[in-house]
C-alpha cells in the first residue's frame, strides 16, 4: 500500500475518533425533559438512568405528564442498538407495548412520544 493512501486513511480514522462524542452519560438529542417519578425505584426512572449510562445508540420514550394526579406515566427504551433510528423504533414500540398493556386498568396521559435518543 503507498504510504501516502495509508497516512490519509490513518488520519481519517483518528478524526473520526476525535470528533465522535462519547454516548455514555450523554443524555443525547433531548426532544422534551421527561417527567420522571420521585422515587428511584420507579421503572421510569431506572430506564431514564440506563438510557443515559449507555454507551451505544439508545432512545427513551415516554408518554407526556400531566399535573393532574391520577395520571400515570408510561415509559419505554432500547439501549445500545445499531443506529439512533433503530434505537427510536425499539424504545417506542416498547412504550406502546406497556401502554396498551395498561390500557382501560389506569388513566394515562397521551401517547408516547421520544424524549431523548443518541
Amino acid at each position: 500500500m503507498n504510504i501516502s493512501i495509508l497516512a490519509g486513511v490513518i488520519l481519517a480514522a483518528i478524526s473520526n475518533i476525535a470528533g465522535a462524542e462519547p454516548l455514555a452519560g450523554s443524555q443525547g438529542d433531548k426532544r422534551f425533559p421527561p417527567t420522571l417519578p420521585d422515587s428511584p425505584k420507579d421503572p421510569c426512572t431506572k430506564a431514564w438512568k440506563a438510557y443515559v449510562a449507555a454507551g451505544g445508540h439508545s432512545a427513551y420514550a415516554i408518554t407526556p405528564y400531566s399535573r393532574v394526579r391520577d395520571i400515570f406515566v408510561i415509559c419505554g427504551s432500547s439501549l445500545n442498538a445499531k443506529t439512533q433510528a433503530a434505537a427510536e423504533e425499539k424504545a417506542m414500540a416498547s412504550c406502546v407495548r406497556t401502554r396498551d398493556s395498561y390500557k382501560g386498568k389506569i388513566n394515562i396521559g397521551g401517547v408516547c412520544e421520544i424524549a431523548a435518543s443518541k
